[in-house]
């Protein structure tokens, strides 16, 4: 059945709920086909909505038993969206209603509320999942006390808060703190526990639980050593302590999203949760480790303090990855992790800002809310918060952190409420900085110099391109953190925050002996695009003498975009400046490892084609593929000598071990690797490949073979090895899209979705071979439009079951406007073909149309 037609939601529209929730009683009796849910909701007029008003509940797909008040039985019947009883047949003052439904979660493929996971329940309510579980006002400013009662024969039943009675086939739960539905979670199943317990400051004992299904006990040691630590770095950093008596955590395979933070039973993709040596990456032990610690930190920034409503989503997403990025510094390396936030930062969301999908990090308006868990409300979401650190200072940040837990505690907050407690802690006017929230698009900050008689001015100037439905910006503060060097390396100005305010201003440092060179936008002090004309020479001096690590790797990928767009626009020759400057860091044994290997990484295809489109040329996705190969063959022809040498070197003795240090060592022997494959055609590769004992040593020998065309036995083996395993084969598949040659990769893709382990219902799995194949961009924008066919059939196949998966997964169309005439007009008529689909869901609706509409938008604009 089509989705009813798309309703805009806005943020203008809000009101309070005309009722309070005072406390809430579930009784679940489950069966696949036929769960019943049995509700009691004790409620009271909310005072700050008076007068008579019907009483709204939100339900989808439910098969209402009963209602009734007290005890009396309602004759109402619900319509496709929920539940009203009139006004007049609600009493006066406070009652309790109470429902019975029936759901069939067996048969619940969009992984929304409550459903089955290979024999397991679970839930999944944030955004709007609990409408899918019972009537009830959906929406993250009701908050309520929970007490739920599971029955089932399964010999584990979890949900929110504290174990308070069991029996034979039946647990009780009571979660005191006051939470909104979308926090609600419950499993049950055939599960086995890996047992923790912390102790926090004040002195109580939590008993901690990672919850697996059978066979997988000896992949949880890392979880539980990752939440511990987030525990503890929470009290001692944030002064945050646990609240509950028990901490649970489970592993579930199918699962749309990473994780989830409901209250004190976090719900986990297993992917996420599992690790060993033997089939975890490094990449993965890091990964574990910080999404550990971000649902872990919603205990209080998302769940103790929550949003008013879905437009204040960055509220508790963008703080709590913030506070993630800072646990990861801690943990790891400040230096590696800033690079790779940014890394992330500009491959998602500054693509999200260029194109038909850019809004604000707080929306004035969405059809879906599915729809907004994007990288502008997580990850420029947490680069705002990091922007106000900045300016404020640490002291000035963690004294508006306390007083924002003090004040809003128990609340359900909004960004005025946020920005508020900044101003009144620090005394700083925040009026200009609100429009970071509420105006999309990346700012561009093009610097101009000036040097005269030991004065040395530094002007900026600011500018946001139009973005859909915001054609005028206005300037935002901006913090530009500077640093100056002298000729010989030496630092004369050390690292100074200049606050850009207006359009244009200007910055002068007097007293200098020699003209500076500046190192501008230190530790990526703001989310913008810097526009600074260098040399190659200019970036070569950074790259080996700029105190701040960040910028001395900008320096370097800036060098390297340099040469790069070069041998694409006029298939020039790489020049003795990069290669020099990269030979010098690579020789570096002071620097750190995982330094180096970033260092070595060439930029991105989808990296290049987005630089060339913003210095208004039209990337062509077949130049930029022949010419970054040419780049890293040449750049493996300078630095032979020393790479055999060093690859030696960079053996780790012992067992395998994730700590930073020896992935690091480990990041940039891989590296090594592949560069060596780019000499001998995969030679070492293949050794390496059948030496491995650890995962990612496996995997990037395996990874270096597909790139030199010559990995079909070890491919082969693999799959023989790992077939057992549904989380290495993820990684057999993507390997495969990922890496496939251009010409080729489209029918590759296809006969992986002919192998028999292509279960494209589990979005693991989907995101495994399509999603990995959409990032392969000479082969995803082939001219045939081969690429685009397959993923918009697939996208076609999977919306009537995973409408949230589908829709996330279409954003592989979101650059169109980048590309010539031609390939806009192929990816056009694939989204016109996804929208001509019968009974299309809301979220593939809004989704496409968007992305339609950008390129209908940019073709009247180019005619």
């Amino acid at each position: 059945m089509q989705d009813a037609a798309p309703q805009v939601q806005y943020l203008s529209d809000y009101q309070p709920w005309p009722w309070l929730v005072r406390a809430v009683a579930l009784t679940f009796r489950l069966a696949p086909r036929a769960t019943r849910v049995a509700a009691r909701l004790d409620l009271a007029p909310n005072p700050a909505r008076p007068g008579r008003h019907d009483l709204r509940l939100d339900g989808e797909g439910l098969r209402l038993i009963r209602a009734a008040i007290g005890g009396v039985a309602l004759d109402v019947t619900p319509d496709a969206t929920g539940l009203t009883i009139p006004a007049a047949a609600l009493p006066q003052g406070p009652f309790t209603l109470e429902t019975e439904v029936e759901i069939a979660p067996e048969g619940n493929t969009a992984l929304e509320g409550l459903y089955m996971s290979n024999g397991m329940y679970c839930t999944q309510c944030e955004a709007e999942g609990f409408r899918k579980i019972t009537f009830y006002p959906d929406r993250p400013d009701v908050m309520a006390p929970f007490r739920v009662r599971v029955e089932s024969g399964l010999p584990v039943l979890l949900s929110n808060g504290n174990l308070v009675a069991q029996g034979p086939g039946w647990a009780e739960w009571d979660d005191p703190w006051p939470k909104p539905a979308y926090l609600f979670a419950l499993v049950a199943g055939d599960l086995r526990a890996h047992r923790g317990q912390f102790t926090t400051r004040s002195g109580r004992k939590v008993a901690l639980a990672v919850w697996v299904r059978p066979g997988d006990e000896g992949r949880c040691d890392w979880a539980m050593e990752s939440l511990i630590r987030s525990m503890r770095w929470d009290e001692e950093v944030y002064g945050r302590e646990y609240d509950l008596d028990i901490f649970n955590i489970v592993a579930v395979d199918d699962f749309n999203m990473g994780a989830m933070e409901n209250k004190g039973l976090n719900i986990f993709n297993s992917r996420y949760v599992l690790a060993s040596p033997e089939t975890a990456t490094d990449d993965d032990f890091a990964r574990i480790e910080a999404i550990i610690a971000h649902e872990y930190f919603h205990n209080w920034t998302g769940n103790r303090i929550t949003c008013r409503d879905w437009f204040q989503l960055c509220l508790k997403e963008g703080l709590t990855v913030f506070r993630d990025q800072q646990f990861t510094g801690d943990m790891r390396s400040h230096a590696v992790k800033r690079i790779e936030d940014v890394l992330l930062l500009r491959a998602r969301q500054f693509r999200e800002d260029a194109g038909p999908l850019a809004h604000p990090v707080r929306p004035g308006s969405y059809v879906e809310i599915n729809n907004f868990y994007t990288a502008t409300v997580y990850e420029k979401g947490a680069e705002l918060i990091g922007m106000l650190r900045r300016l404020v200072g640490a002291e000035g940040y963690a004294n508006a952190l306390d007083l924002y837990f003090a004040r809003h505690d128990g609340q359900a907050a909004t960004i005025e409420d946020w920005l508020k407690v900044f101003e009144d802690a620090t005394g700083r006017d925040l009026s200009q900085f609100h429009r970071w929230y509420t105006q999309a698009g990346t700012p561009r900050v093009t610097v101009a110099e000036d040097w005269d008689g030991g004065t040395y001015t530094l002007t900026l100037e600011q500018a946001t391109p139009p973005t859909p439905g915001q054609p005028v910006k206005h300037p935002v503060p901006i913090p530009v953190a500077v640093g100056l060097l002298n000729p010989n390396g030496d630092e004369v100005v050390p690292t100074t925050v200049l606050e850009l305010t207006g359009a244009r201003q200007s910055f002068r440092f007097e007293g200098l002996a020699a003209r500076p060179v500046p190192s501008i936008l230190r530790g990526f002090s703001a989310p913008v695009i810097l526009d600074h004309d260098r040399t190659d020479a200019e970036r070569a001096f950074l790259l080996a003498h700029d105190t701040d690590t960040f910028n001395r790797w900008e320096a370097g990928r800036a060098l390297a975009k340099q040469v790069l767009a070069r041998m694409v626009t006029d298939n020039a020759a790489p020049g003795p400046d990069w290669l020099a400057a990269v030979e010098r860091v690579l020789l570096d044994e002071t620097l750190d490892p995982a330094f180096r290997a970033l260092c070595l990484r060439l930029p991105g295809e989808d990296d290049m084609a987005q630089t060339l489109h913003t210095a208004g040329l039209t990337p062509d996705p077949d130049r930029i593929h022949a010419a970054r190969k040419r780049l890293g063959d040449r750049l493996a022809q300078h630095l032979a000598p020393h790479l055999p040498g060093l690859y030696e070197a960079l053996a780790l003795p012992g067992p395998y071990t994730p700590d930073a240090r020896a992935a690091g060592a480990r990041a940039l022997r891989l590296a090594v690797l592949a560069l060596m494959t780019r000499i001998d055609g995969g030679t070492r590769a293949a050794r390496a490949y059948a030496a491995a004992d650890n995962m990612t040593d496996q995997t990037g020998a395996l990874a270096c073979l597909i790139e030199a065309g010559r990995a079909d036995a070890e491919l082969a083996a693999f799959a023989r090895q790992w077939g057992h395993d549904r989380l290495v084969m993820d990684k057999w598949f993507s390997l495969q899209s990922a890496l496939a040659a251009p010409a080729g990769a489209a029918e590759l893709v296809a006969g992986l979705t002919a192998h028999p382990a292509f279960d494209w219902k589990n979005p693991n799995r989907f995101r495994a071979v399509i999603g990995a194949f959409s990032g392969n961009h000479a082969g995803f924008h082939r001219a045939d439009g081969a690429g685009y066919r397959l993923v918009a059939d697939w996208l076609i196949r999977l919306d009537p079951l995973n409408p949230q998966t589908a829709a996330r997964m279409s954003t592989a169309f979101d650059t169109a406007t980048r590309y010539d005439a031609d390939r806009r007009g192929l990816i056009g008529a694939e989204l016109a073909r996804i929208l001509a689909v019968p009974g299309l869901s809301r979220d593939m609706t809004e989704m496409a149309g968007r992305m339609l509409a950008g390129i209908d938008a940019a073709a009247g604009a180019a005619g």
